[in-house]
C-alpha cells in the first residue's frame, strides 16, 4: 500500500449505495442471532435457575462452543447450510450469544430476593404472572449487560464470514487487501464501530427505560 492514500473520500463518495447495503446486511447477519440468542436464553436460564444442576453442564456445552474458532466452524457448517447463505454465519453467532446470554439470564434471575418472591406469592401471584411482573423486570439489568457483550462481539465476528461469502462489512476487508486499497478497509472499521456503538447506546437507553430503579441504585452507589 506504498504511496496509496488511507481514504480515497471520492470512493466512498462514488459507493454509498453500496456501504449501506452492506451495512444492513452486517446489521442482519450479526443482530438477528443475538435476538434468537435471548429468546432460547430466557426459558434456558429459567429451567436453570430453577433446577441448578442443569446449568453447569449447558454452560460448559456452550463455553466450549464459544472458544471454537468462528472460522472453522464457518467452513464445517458449509457443507450443511451452504456457501455464501445467512445460516453457515448466523447458527454459529447464533451459539456465541447464547453463551454469553445464559449467564446472565440466570444470574439476574437468581438475583431476586425469596422474601421478593415469597410476598408476591402471598399477594396472589401464580408462577407467570410472578415471572412476568417480579423475576423478569428484576433481572433486566442483567439480561441487558448480556445483550450488550453478546451484540458488539456478534458485529465484530460478522465481518469473518466474508471468508466463506457471507460476511456484510467484511467484504470490504477482503477486497481492501486483495487490491491494496486501503480505503475500503477504513471504512469498514469505521462502520462497524458506528453500528457497535450505535447499538449499544440503544441498549443503555433501553436499560434506562425498562429498569430506572437500577440507573438510580448506581449512581446513589457513587
Amino acid at each position: 500500500m506504498d504511496g496509496e492514500p488511507i481514504v480515497r473520500w471520492y470512493w466512498i463518495g462514488d459507493h454509498l449505495g453500496y456501504l449501506g447495503d452492506l451495512l444492513a446486511d452486517h446489521a442482519v447477519i450479526a443482530l438477528l442471532p443475538v435476538l434468537i440468542g435471548l429468546l432460547l436464553a430466557v426459558p434456558l436460564g429459567l429451567a436453570c435457575a430453577r433446577h441448578p444442576r442443569l446449568y453447569q453442564p449447558l454452560a460448559a456445552v456452550f463455553n466450549i462452543v464459544y472458544a471454537l474458532p468462528s472460522l472453522a466452524v464457518f467452513v464445517v457448517l458449509i457443507p450443511y447450510t451452504g456457501l455464501a447463505t445467512q445460516a453457515t454465519v448466523m447458527i454459529p453467532l447464533t451459539f456465541y450469544a447464547l453463551a454469553v446470554l445464559l449467564p446472565t439470564t440466570v444470574d439476574g434471575l437468581r438475583a431476586v430476593p425469596d422474601p421478593v418472591r415469597q410476598a408476591a406469592t402471598a399477594m396472589g401471584y401464580g408462577p407467570w404472572h410472578r415471572l412476568a411482573a417480579v423475576e423478569l423486570p428484576a433481572a433486566v439489568p442483567y439480561l441487558v449487560a448480556g445483550l450488550r457483550v453478546a451484540a458488539v462481539s456478534s458485529i465484530s465476528l460478522a465481518s469473518v464470514g466474508a471468508l466463506v461469502g457471507r460476511g456484510g462489512l467484511g467484504y470490504l476487508f477482503v477486497d481492501g487487501f486483495q487490491r491494496t486499497f486501503p480505503t475500503p478497509i477504513v471504512a469498514g472499521i469505521v462502520l462497524i464501530a458506528a453500528l457497535a456503538l450505535a447499538v449499544d447506546l440503544l441498549l443503555v437507553g433501553a436499560r434506562r427505560l425498562l429498569a430506572p430503579w437500577a440507573v438510580r441504585e448506581k449512581g446513589a452507589g457513587r
